[in-house]
């Protein structure tokens, strides 16, 4: 029986001189839909046509970029942002009605209006210091003050 050819011995190759790409992580905040309330009686959008959505994901899109600071102190003003007063006279509901919602929500925000004076706004909160804002509803109509 013949004899097997012997594998030849391949140097091992000389250190890469591509560096890998290093990635910085994500400066902006995240959106979570974990809590949207889609069938709520007076923040309904599931009847919304498909220009309402388009211009929602252009606009998460956008303040995705921007950090919490950003959002809440820099750009209060021109995006609508402010903490949610229950108490308020002028405020409908008297809370979320989530599960576990005193454990979890420390401040409750109308966080943006999707476009000026159009499609409304949209109200969650953030959960301790994480750059996730947890949507609950979207109120196209503006229902949440009276």
């Amino acid at each position: 029986m013949p004899k097997k050819p012997k594998k030849p011995k391949i140097p091992p190759s000389p250190t890469s001189k591509i560096s890998p790409t290093k990635l910085a992580p994500p400066q902006g905040i995240s959106f979570s839909f974990t809590y949207l309330q889609t069938n709520h009686p007076k923040f309904p959008c599931n009847h919304q046509d498909a220009k309402y959505f388009s211009v929602l994901l252009e606009r998460l899109k956008n303040i995705s970029t921007m950090t919490f600071t950003e959002i809440t102190v820099k750009n209060a003003a021109n995006l609508r942002c402010h903490p949610i007063d229950w108490s308020d006279r002028r405020v409908t509901e008297k809370c979320f009605g989530i599960p576990n919602e005193e454990q979890l929500v420390d401040t409750p925000y109308q966080l943006f209006q999707v476009s000026a004076n159009e499609y409304g706004r949209v109200h969650g909160f953030f959960i301790e210091e994480e750059n996730i804002f947890y949507i609950v509803w979207l109120d196209p109509n503006h229902n949440l003050y009276s």
